[in-house]
């Protein structure tokens, strides 16, 4: 706390854990989602094999994108005072 406050970091509330704030809840896992539908797979080591090539795939702009995300995010759930964003 001594160092937020030395950088002078304005710190905002919100809840522990809520799936509107986790990019990996509104960002990764969808997209991953939209990559797996409707596949089919007959082995664990076909799924892992898949989804390794959708990370490798991926370049450092698509991870900055969805945390970048995050303020929009934020200020959604702001908005809507703690209630969930409907997609």
């Amino acid at each position: 706390m001594v160092k937020l406050n030395e950088l002078r970091f304005e710190l905002l509330p919100h809840p522990p854990y809520s799936p509107d704030l986790a990019p990996s809840d509104y960002w990764l896992f969808a997209d991953i989602k939209k990559m797996l539908q409707g596949k089919k797979f007959g082995s664990n080591e076909e799924v892992i094999s898949e989804t390794e090539a959708y990370f490798e795939s991926k370049d450092k702009s698509f991870h900055k994108k969805g945390i970048e995300k995050l303020k929009e995010r934020w200020n959604e759930c702001i908005t809507l005072e703690g209630e969930y964003i409907d997609e």
